[in-house]
């Protein structure tokens, strides 16, 4: 059986310069403000505005990964999706996709079986926004584990 490697994707840009450069500016800042902390100076008001910036700034570089895990689960909605229309209709839902958002598509997967395919028919069809389709839906699955 031959071995394969689980590749890693990084952002160089991200991973390697912006996030570390925000730990150390962060890491600095506080540092500087508690040499100068419980004096009422202007010197000790500025370091405490950078590091309130400093840590912002790093706080949402970490926060970005939120933002790749919800890329992917969108991708894996999506498929869910295509599966199901698949297996109820033994049709592509492909072609249809593109007369259909994201939103749409997230929506329309909290349908149950008998519904689906003539939700995807009606929000194409009627052009229905996501809260439209949910209105719709009579047969309820809820998606517990979205985060």
């Amino acid at each position: 059986m031959a071995t394969t490697k689980n590749t890693v994707k990084y952002y160089p840009l991200h991973h390697f310069v912006l996030l570390p450069a925000a730990l150390i500016m962060a890491i600095y800042t506080i540092r500087r403000y508690l040499s100068v902390a419980g004096e009422d100076s202007e010197e000790s008001r500025i370091w405490f505005c950078v590091m309130v910036l400093a840590i912002i700034v790093f706080a949402g570089l970490v926060m970005l990964r939120q933002h790749y895990a919800l890329m992917l689960q969108d991708r894996v909605a999506r498929l869910e999706v295509r599966q199901r229309y698949f297996e109820l209709t033994g049709k592509s839902l492909r072609p249809l996709e593109e007369q259909l958002t994201l939103k749409q598509i997230l929506s329309l997967r909290l349908a149950g079986d008998q519904e689906l395919p003539g939700l995807v028919q009606a929000s194409i069809q009627e052009k229905l926004t996501p809260k439209d389709i949910q209105a719709r839906i009579q047969d309820f699955q809820f998606d517990t584990m979205r985060v």
